[in-house]
């Protein structure tokens, strides 16, 4: 039997996430337990690999595998694609297994041409929602698959919106948007050099071949490093009939978690379009509604999709994000797949599904991604500082934190000045895949447009960045790098502050403070504590660091760089004060000793260290212990853990370097004096 690349819905499963990838393993599950999603088929992670291996060509055995389930797939949907009585649309999605937002965006309404757009605007008696179709598959097609910029479309969108004299895409007609496709279709020709294509199947081809290529494109690499996703994996490609939500003012488009990803409290969340399509949610081309709006606008659709909520949070025993169309009334499900939250969502979701009988604790422990817990460590606000700022603009605080630096407006000039040292927030109208390495240099991110569920809010607090989105009172002149807001311009480097918990704006640096950490997160430690089997250290070079170790349950230190204690203010500026009287010395051997003593007795040094009874403290510190030679300087501490017996059982070596005081050197020496004071 011939290997298999390609599967119907109908034909997969959950647990075929690695074949299918996490997309299409989950439209399978939603198929299985009858719910309404659109069919179609994915093409397996495996012919991704394949693709590379052939040289980035799909070979004529899994061409011949996606020709056999396009005729399946028109089967099973009574439609047919180029036909012009009723033709076959789709989109065309990535899908790799694990959640990769550098990946490629989606294709929409793909298998349009002159004459099917005629033919469904004719027999739809809605003639605009069939060019709108058109215009916005031309766009999609020349940016994802061509790689033409959506900001030449976007030019001539704002083009003709300023011609009609509107400001929503919404407001143009069918006349409008004819003109518009003609001229998308001019601006890809004189791009690309040849004709948009017709084809149906070319098109096809086309958009599978730019998935498989995203796997390897610089947004995606970037990702996976980051995220420890092996680059063997591939990803899979999602191939799904249209379901509309741009036909009218019944229909739409909506993206929705069962739970608040921001903090975690129960309860429907997210936002919803009418007479859109899914990317505009997502791409903050207008400002969405909240969810709670559709029950007005479609009370029977919302209804339906409040038990599907219900159904698949039970399904996965997890916090699920979806995206839904509304078609005339009817609801279909376009996706679910757990939902990224932040850390503090993270911990108050696992310890309510314990409580609501959904997960044990062990399973709650699991849930819970170690490397997202530091965000619960990021500093916010200063309480009193932030009560006597004003703000001057206000957004949506998309993801949680407190981020101040200085403007920048494109994601290359994120990465430029963080490389030379400065703290930045990255300002545009909205943000894409390709802006990912700009986030990630970025202190905080703000836009203009978007909401909750848009990319940048979405990737931000995967990344466990502050994000502030939809501050829609923002004038942007990206152009010329400066934007204008109650009434004042903001040029590139100027300084703002952002609040991604109130969604607040502020001009200028506000101090921020150590975060404090949520009741769920001691709830959450205490089970780790209850079924770990490995006892837990820490790294501490500080009293300080030490402190607040045991304050989070570490057991003892278990690496500490002593040098680092040498390195404060106190003593930096106690050096710099001798080095002024250093004339007043004879010989310099007698001043090195001098500075050592001096810099070891005016802070005691003290080291926190934990004893194996878990929170006891005991404190060490060095009273002397220092020896010269000629012109070098060595200096040696010595750790103690605490315990029955007598003695040091850790010794540790210290030296000021000559890069941080040019006043030492360091020489290997054995024959030092150590004395001890204990206090108790």
């Amino acid at each position: 039997m011939a290997h298999k690349y390609v599967y119907l819905f109908s034909e997969g499963n959950a647990q075929m996430r690695e074949l299918l990838g996490g997309k299409g393993a989950n439209l399978a599950e939603m198929t299985n337990i009858g719910l309404p999603v659109p069919q179609g088929f994915t093409i397996t992670t495996e012919a991704c690999t394949q693709y590379y291996e052939d040289g980035r060509e799909i070979n004529p055995e899994i061409m011949a595998e996606i020709n056999e389930y396009i005729v399946k797939m028109e089967g099973i949907t009574g439609k047919k694609f180029g036909d012009k009585e009723n033709p076959l649309l789709v989109s065309v999605r990535s899908g790799a297994r694990a959640s990769m937002p550098g990946m490629m965006d989606t294709i929409l309404n793909l298998g349009l041409n002159e004459e099917v757009v005629e033919a469904i605007a004719e027999k739809s008696g809605n003639p605009r929602w069939a060019w709108d179709c058109y215009r916005r598959f031309i766009q999609m097609y020349s940016d994802v698959v061509m790689e033409v910029g959506k900001k030449y479309f976007e030019q001539l969108i704002d083009a003709m919106k300023a011609k009609k004299g509107v400001t929503q895409d919404v407001e143009l007609t069918a006349d409008d948007l004819k003109e518009l496709a003609a001229q998308f279709k001019a601006e890809y020709k004189a791009k690309i050099g040849k004709d948009f294509p017709s084809d149906p199947k070319e098109q096809l081809m086309g958009a599978i071949k730019a998935v498989f290529r995203s796997w390897d494109n610089p947004r995606a690499n970037v990702y996976r490093r980051d995220n420890d996703i092996p680059y063997s994996w591939g990803t899979a490609v999602n191939v799904q009939s249209m379901a509309f939500g741009n036909m009218g003012d019944d229909c739409g488009t909506g993206v929705a978690f069962t739970r608040d990803p921001a903090t975690g409290a129960k309860g429907l969340f997210g936002e919803f379009l009418t007479n859109a399509q899914g990317e505009d949610v997502v791409a903050g081309v207008r400002t969405p509604m909240k969810i709670a709006e559709m029950e007005q606008k479609f009370p029977e659709a919302f209804d339906e999709f409040k038990k599907v909520c219900k159904i698949l949070e039970d399904h996965y025993r997890d916090m699920q994000d979806m995206e839904f169309t509304v078609e005339h009334g009817k609801l279909f499900m376009l996706q679910t797949r757990n939902g990224k939250r932040t850390a503090q969502a993270a911990l108050k979701i696992a310890c309510d599904l314990v409580d609501e009988g959904m997960r044990t604790e062990e399973e709650a422990v699991l849930m819970i991604e170690p490397r997202n817990l530091d965000t619960l460590l990021h500093p916010q606000f200063d309480a009193k500082a932030l009560k006597a700022a004003t703000p001057i603009g206000k957004g949506l605080g998309a993801s949680p934190g407190a981020a101040c630096g200085k403007i920048v407006f494109t994601a290359d000039d994120a990465e430029a000045w963080k490389a030379r040292g400065e703290k930045v927030v990255l300002v545009r109208l909205e943000t894409s895949p390709e802006d990912i390495t700009g986030m990630k240099a970025s202190q905080g991110i703000l836009t203009v447009r978007g909401g909750m569920t848009s990319h940048a809010a979405v990737v931000a607090r995967g990344m466990g960045t502050c994000c502030v989105s939809g501050c829609s009172e923002i004038i942007m002149d990206e152009e010329n790098k400066k934007f204008t807001l109650s009434g004042k311009t903001f040029h590139e480097g100027d300084f703002i502050s952002i609040d991604g918990s109130t969604g607040n704006i502020y001009d200028g640096i506000i101090p921020t403070v150590d975060a404090s950490i949520a009741g769920e997160f001691g709830r959450i430690m205490g089970w780790a504590d209850k079924y770990r089997t490995l006892q837990v250290r820490t790294n501490a070079d500080t009293p300080r660091d030490a402190a607040k170790a045991v304050e989070l349950g570490a057991e003892g230190i278990g690496l500490c760089r002593t040098e680092h204690m040498f390195f404060s203010d106190e003593q930096n500026h106690l050096i710099c004060l001798l080095r002024r009287f250093q004339s007043f010395f004879q010989h310099p051997r007698f001043f090195l000793r001098c500075i050592c003593c001096l810099v070891l007795l005016c802070k005691s040094f003290q080291y926190h260290l934990c004893s194996q009874h878990r929170g006891t403290l005991t404190t060490y510190h060095i009273v002397s212990c220092f020896f010269h030679c000629h012109d070098f300087f060595y200096c040696r501490n010595i750790l103690c853990f605490p315990n029955d017996r007598p003695g040091p059982h850790q010794i540790s070596a210290v030296y000021i370097r000559s890069d941080k005081c040019r006043l030492f050197r360091f020489v290997q020496r054995q024959d030092l004096f150590f004395v001890f004071q204990k206090n108790k």
